[in-house]
């Protein structure tokens, strides 16, 4: 089938809006019609070349929602109608990985994925007789993807798929950070540096996990409002503070936090976090720094049994923490709207990666079909 999709040809290019040509899904895969596609960071270190994360040219795009057009021989968990969120934790089952417990880990996937393929070892994606690589498994930024079964979550269908999309990155990724890698307990005091999508839904996992202290660190001011709006106790921004560490020490009375949870992606951002722990306490570094960047941190805080941990997707388990989230969601106790900075169209993606490279805006969503979203949703 043709389509249109986001094609981009190599690192610090715009990416070009054309049509190309995506195959019927194969044994085991799966055709999505995307309702709605968020930008995220990993796309923009693709652009940047922060990271070597796909061969070029690419259609990028991961955190997504949409609903199944058809499904291939062998699919059980989705048929034809159903709603989904798309992740890029595809898994084969049969790897070490798999079988000791850790899918979000696939050898097979990881192997995919560096090499622009689905789990299978080949791409669904052409323009004419040039093969385009697939993002991660997904390539969302187009009107259809084909990705494989275990890509997908279905969802409850009155989830209004611009909100679901960004259950498939940030949420999962900053909800999970705090509960599933971090494990904050009620009574924890929690710092999170960086308040975008992931940051913000950081914040929101420490609130439900009853932390008594959420200290947001960003520099928009608009930021860190909405920081506040969604669970933060206190705000503190940078440009008024030079020493975040000890700002962060006059909020929790020279106490430190019990988790800083680093969704910036920076090391100095790292080693503020490392700076303002409690004794005991634990950074849980979430955002993606730059291929080859090494990190030097005062090794003196270790006698005080402090720990530094990696984070992957939040540590989460899709099939059954996305339904969750869905539910938190539909109850009123996870919020979504407001993460929802702008929606756009693919013909706005390079200014959208502007604005995402200047940090201005907590989560820009493509949205590809206004009758998949909710009523009323401002643009």
């Amino acid at each position: 089938m043709r389509m249109k999709a986001a094609v981009l040809s190599g690192p610090s290019q715009p990416v070009e809006v054309r049509d190309v040509d995506l195959a019927e899904p194969k044994a085991g895969e799966v055709l999505v019609k995307i309702g709605a596609s968020g930008l995220c960071g990993s796309d923009l270190n693709a652009l940047d070349g922060k990271r070597t994360l796909v061969p070029f040219p690419a259609v990028l795009g991961h955190e997504a929602a949409g609903v199944v057009e058809a499904a291939g021989d062998g699919v059980e968990s989705v048929s034809a109608g159903d709603h989904v969120v798309i992740t890029i934790l595809p898994s084969c089952g049969q790897c070490v990985n798999c079988l000791s417990g850790r899918p979000n880990h696939c050898l097979r996937a990881a192997q995919a994925m560096s090499q622009g393929n689905l789990l299978d070892g080949s791409s669904r994606l052409h323009d004419g007789e040039q093969r385009l690589n697939h993002f991660l498994t997904v390539s969302s930024f187009a009107e259809y993807a084909v990705v494989g079964e275990s890509n997908l979550t279905p969802i409850d269908s009155a989830m209004p798929l611009d909100r679901a999309a960004l259950i498939g990155c940030a949420v999962l990724t900053g909800f999970g950070a705090a509960l599933r890698t971090a494990r904050v307990k009620p009574g924890d005091r929690v710092a999170v540096f960086g308040c975008g999508g992931v940051g913000l839904s950081a914040i929101q996992g420490a609130r439900i996990a009853g932390a008594q202290q959420i200290i947001a660190v960003d520099v928009p001011p608009s930021k860190l409002e909405l920081a506040r709006a969604v669970g933060a106790t206190h705000a503190i921004n940078p440009t008024d503070h030079s020493d975040v560490p000890a700002a962060i020490g006059e909020v929790t009375d020279h106490h430190g936090v019990d988790h800083a949870l680093e969704a910036a992606g920076r090391s100095e951002t790292i080693e503020q976090a490392w700076q303002s722990l409690a004794v005991g306490g634990m950074v849980t570094v979430i955002g993606t720094l730059r291929t080859g960047t090494k990190l030097t941190l005062d090794a003196g805080p270790l006698i005080e049994e402090k720990r530094i941990s990696g984070c992957y997707l939040g540590g989460s388990s899709p099939t059954s923490d996305i339904p969750e989230l869905v539910t938190l969601y539909l109850d009123g106790e996870l919020q979504l709207d407001e993460l929802v900075s702008r929606r756009i169209g693919l013909s706005e993606l390079n200014h959208a990666f502007g604005r995402l490279r200047d940090g201005t805006e907590a989560r820009q969503v493509v949205v590809f079909d206004g009758s998949e979203v909710a009523a009323g949703a401002q643009t």
